[in-house]
């Protein structure tokens, strides 16, 4: 394969390397919103029932008692619900990372070989150089004799 088109694969690597990442980074920051999310709604449940608990020492209906724990059903269930998509966002993020991840082994390998082409390169040029300085010495020491 010519240099040039394995420069266009490295680059072709590059570009799909930077997709990836910021793929993850998108994947991430949709993980940590919701695990945001989540701690406020755990948050607010907590603060609901100590509320809920006061408002019971000082005396309730049935009706009203009833209603507090409608609510904090609604509440764990959102809760439940919020974990769960919290779970998925980071088994995603956590495949988008590795996606990422294997790209970049891939691209650094092919501009491992790249670096390898182009020191065998530089090689055979200093050896042909090399050559050419040894046949001018060889002539010029045959021209002395």
């Amino acid at each position: 394969m010519a240099q040039s088109q394995l420069q266009m694969v490295a680059e072709w690597e590059r570009q799909k390397e930077q997709k990836l990442v910021q793929d993850f980074q998108l994947a991430q920051q949709f993980a940590q919103d919701h695990k945001a999310k989540l701690s406020g709604l755990e948050n607010y449940r907590l603060n609901y029932l100590r509320e809920a608990q006061q408002r019971a020492k000082q005396g309730v209906g049935s009706v009203t008692f009833g209603q507090h724990q409608q609510f904090i059903g609604k509440l764990d269930k959102a809760c439940e619900m919020q974990l769960m998509t919290l779970n998925q966002a980071v088994k995603v993020s956590d495949q988008r990372r590795m996606q990422w991840l294997a790209q970049q082994r891939k691209r650094k390998a092919v501009e491992m070989l790249l670096d390898k082409q182009h020191k065998a390169k530089l090689e055979r040029e200093e050896k042909t150089e090399q050559m050419m300085l040894d046949e001018l010495s060889l002539q010029k020491f045959i021209r002395k004799s």
